[in-house]
Order: structure tokens, then C-alpha cells, then sequence
């Protein structure tokens, strides 16, 4: 592999860092498995193209955190208010942001940032290392955000809820309220991911989502797999590096000539491994 595709494998493992680190707040905080997250990472990408072209990068950028914010609230009001079911609401949402993404992509599978200003502009130069910087600064940032959160009395309200549901609500806790919040967290850093994956491949599609929900996954499960620890920081890292290492194993598999077909049964195959690797280790503890 030469250099522009290990800086390409790097950019992308950065931006899908914090699509996974959504998830972990879903998935591994409040044991919620949120289905919402392909929607919302298009409509990340779509509302961060659009406002990239009518008003500034930077907006888009602001606006798609805050789209995936609604996403996920939305979900969490499925589930508190209406009492359906964690998955199916999760489905419901992300079968209507179709709908909506197409509206906001004036009714266009795609949107092309060719020739447009972008947040990455500026950072440009002839090796990459600018924009590779950039994402990872801004990686670093949201990993000392969520790990400063979650070490808070909300943050230890979310992970107790998690944990715990009947104890927390025994403690006078809100656990509707805390599952709103979760999730409207979660999926606005998948916005955030869809904004600055559209500014990064200079191009949104209504299709961008697909598949989102097992690379979080995988990330989360491989970090968290070969990088164990109860301390919550170093799980929000080893969730950052799985992203890393999935997007480096993706790029290798496409360097040694698999059809970028079978990607999909590829990462299938890695979140059954990551997850068997897990189990099989658990089991040992408890038989030695």
C-alpha cells in the first residue's frame, strides 16, 4: 500500500471513529441496539452537503450534529413515550429520514461538493497529512468530551441506566429522560461522522448510510475485544482504534484484489469473529 492509500484508510477510520463512538453510547452505554443510525448518518451527509452549498462548511457541519440530535431523540420518544420496542423504533426512524433526506436533497439520490469550500479545504497539501490531522483533532476533542460526560452525574446517571434500569428508576432518576438524551447524543456524532464523511468524499448520497450500523459495531467489538478495561476512557480509545484497525483490514482486503462487492460479507464475517473471539474468551474464565 502506498502512502495516498494509507492516509485515504486513515482519514476514513478517523471519520468513522465517531460514528462509532455514537454507537458506543447506544450500544454499549445504555444497552440500547438503535437502529437509527443509518438514517442519521445520511442525514448528516445530507444536511452538511446542502449547507455546504447554500451557506458555509462550517454550518453544515454544526447543522448535521443537531439533525442527528433530532433523529435520535425521535427514537427515544418512540420508545419512552409510546412504548415500542427499541428495534422497531429505530426501523421506523430510519425508514422515514428516507423520506426526509430525499426532501432535503431536493428529491436527488446524490449531491456532488466538486469545486466547493469545504471544512477541509484549508488543510489540504500534496501528502494529506493536514486533513488527517484535522480529523483526529477533532476525534481527540469529542473522545475527551464523552469520557469527561460520562464521568459526570449525568454521564454516571446514562451508564447506571444501562446497567441497571430498575435501580436507577428506584433512585428518583428519569430513565425516559435519560434514554432521550442517550440517543439524541449517540446519533448526532453519526451526523457528525455522515458531515464530515460527504466534506471528505466531496459528494452525499441517499445510500450513504447503508451498512453504517455493523462499522460501528465491528469497531466497537474489535477495540473493545483486544483492548479491555473497565475505565471508560479507555474504552472510548479502543473504540477509536477498532475504527482504525476495520478500516485498515477493509483496505487491505481491497488491495489483495476482493471485489468491493463482498466488502459487506467481509465485515459480516469480522463482527462474527470479534463477537465468537469475545465469548469463547469468557467462557475459558469461567471453566478455569
Amino acid at each position: 500500500m502506498n502512502f495516498i492509500i494509507i492516509s485515504g484508510a486513515l482519514e476514513l477510520g478517523g471519520i468513522f471513529a465517531l460514528l462509532s463512538l455514537g454507537l458506543f453510547i447506544s450500544f454499549k452505554v445504555l444497552n440500547i441496539p438503535d437502529l437509527t443510525v443509518d438514517g442519521s448518518f445520511t442525514v448528516g451527509c445530507a444536511v452538511s452537503a446542502v449547507t455546504t452549498l447554500s451557506l458555509s462548511p462550517l454550518l453544515g457541519i454544526l447543522f448535521a450534529f443537531i439533525s442527528g440530535v433530532i433523529a435520535g431523540v425521535f427514537t427515544g420518544l418512540l420508545i419512552t413515550k409510546l412504548k415500542i420496542n427499541p428495534i422497531l423504533s429505530g426501523i421506523l426512524t430510519q425508514t422515514a429520514l428516507y423520506s426526509l433526506n430525499l426532501r432535503i436533497m431536493n428529491q436527488t439520490p446524490n449531491i456532488s461538493l466538486l469545486d466547493k469550500s469545504t471544512i477541509f479545504t484549508p488543510f489540504e497539501s500534496e501528502n494529506g497529512i493536514g486533513k488527517i490531522i484535522l480529523i483526529y483533532f477533532i476525534v481527540f476533542i469529542i473522545v475527551g468530551l464523552l469520557s469527561y460526560l460520562l464521568k459526570t452525574q449525568l454521564g454516571l446517571a446514562l451508564r447506571a441506566c444501562g446497567d441497571n434500569e430498575d435501580m436507577v428508576r428506584a433512585s428518583s432518576i428519569d430513565t425516559d429522560k435519560m434514554k432521550i438524551i442517550g440517543l439524541g447524543l449517540a446519533n448526532g456524532l453519526v451526523g457528525l461522522s455522515g458531515a464530515l464523511y460527504t466534506q471528505q468524499q466531496m459528494y452525499a448520497d441517499i445510500t450513504a448510510g447503508i451498512g453504517m450500523m455493523v462499522i460501528g459495531l465491528a469497531s466497537i467489538i474489535i477495540g473493545t475485544t483486544f483492548i479491555r478495561s473497565s475505565r471508560i476512557s479507555i474504552q472510548l480509545a479502543a473504540t477509536v482504534i477498532g475504527a482504525i484497525f476495520y478500516r485498515f483490514v477493509l483496505t487491505f482486503a481491497l488491495q489483495i484484489g476482493l471485489p468491493s462487492g463482498d466488502l459487506k460479507i467481509l465485515s459480516a464475517a469480522i463482527v462474527i469473529a470479534a463477537i465468537a473471539s469475545a465469548n469463547l474468551s469468557r467462557r475459558k474464565k469461567k471453566n478455569a
